[in-house]
């Protein structure tokens, strides 16, 4: 379909933010984007918009990969205990105890639950579902995020590594050659194993043909 984008959705009401007549702004351009059309996608996730100034596919594929903006008043438009993820992320992250836990470094949504990413903590990075069997106290906006480590299941934290300990001394070299070459078969160094990191990849804009 010409012009036509698929987008992901990551707003609770898509009723109301993609409604004919929004403006919305890719990530970091001012260029409006003005809702023509606007469904839900019938046979999976997403919504179909289309933008008078998205005319055709070409101009559709610039959108490829992009986030979708809109200006929203911050006072209103969220209830009782509602936030926006910016006001999330950089929270302080806390145990019952008072233990510091880290800072939230992201947020993502899996079905209708969103998780925070925990990191510069001593048990480095986890993921916390903003759930309340999970998380105690959660008022961003007075930067107060209480979650429960045991329920969680953090346990202790790596002990320190103390650079001062004595180190083992590496065994001996033998300078002398041997009078017969070695007839065992040669050992080969362990094979190193590449972790690599999952991102998700963003379809919000993706064209669809």
């Amino acid at each position: 379909m010409r012009g036509v984008v698929r987008v992901e959705v990551l707003t609770d009401r898509p009723e109301d933010r993609f409604r004919p007549g929004i403006v919305l702004r890719a990530e970091g351009s001012g260029a409006p984007l003005t809702i023509a059309t606007a469904a839900p996608v019938a046979d999976g996730p997403g919504w179909r918009l289309t933008f008078r100034e998205v005319p055709d596919r070409t101009a559709a594929e610039a959108l490829r990969g992009a986030y979708l903006e809109a200006t929203l008043d911050p006072a209103g438009g969220l209830g009782r205990g509602e936030y926006f993820w910016h006001e999330v992320i950089g929270c302080t992250v806390r145990d019952t105890d008072g233990t510091d836990l880290g800072a939230v470094h992201d947020l993502y949504r899996v079905a209708q639950t969103e998780v925070m990413v925990i990191r510069g903590g001593p048990h480095g990075e986890f993921d916390v579902p903003i759930i309340r069997s999970l998380v105690r106290v959660f008022a961003p906006r007075r930067g107060e995020i209480v979650v429960d480590g045991a329920a969680l299941d953090l346990g202790a934290p790596p002990a320190p590594r103390d650079d001062d300990a004595p180190r083992p001394k590496a065994p001996r070299r033998l300078t002398r050659k041997p009078k017969a070459p070695a007839t065992g078969a040669e050992s080969t160094p362990p094979e190193a194993v590449a972790a690599t990191e999952v991102t998700e990849a963003d379809p919000s804009g993706t064209p669809e043909a």
